[in-house]
């Protein structure tokens, strides 16, 4: 996931924070926490794969590092989209309802 993508999944995540009841709202406060959680951890692993390289790691140090990165994104992201899904379904008509082709776009992006 590119630092772009990343950037489009936190423009989805803003988007969707329109939600008329409390249940939805509290749904989406906890997925919200769960995708910052996931971008944060991959942000760690991050420093470690670059600490990693500066001091000279083990090739098999770093790639598994960047694996575990480069996991933690794509599972936020799919959070990220399956919310939108979630929210577009359920609310259609807020101003900020993704398309059917903009949420194909979105989940394509992250394959």
């Amino acid at each position: 996931m590119t630092t772009e993508t990343v950037a489009v999944a936190d423009a989805v995540v803003a988007d969707a924070a329109v939600q008329p009841s409390a249940v939805q709202g509290a749904a989406h406060a906890a997925n919200q926490k769960k995708i910052l959680n996931r971008l944060r951890r991959a942000q760690g692993q991050l420093g470690a794969v670059i600490a990693a390289v500066e001091s000279g790691g083990s090739c098999k140090d770093v790639v598994t590092q960047l694996a575990a990165v480069s996991s933690a994104l794509d599972k936020a992201g799919f959070v990220i989209v399956s919310t939108a899904m979630r929210d577009c379904i359920d609310n259609p008509d807020t101003p900020n309802a993704l398309t059917v082709d903009e949420l194909e776009k979105l989940f394509l992006t992250l394959a």
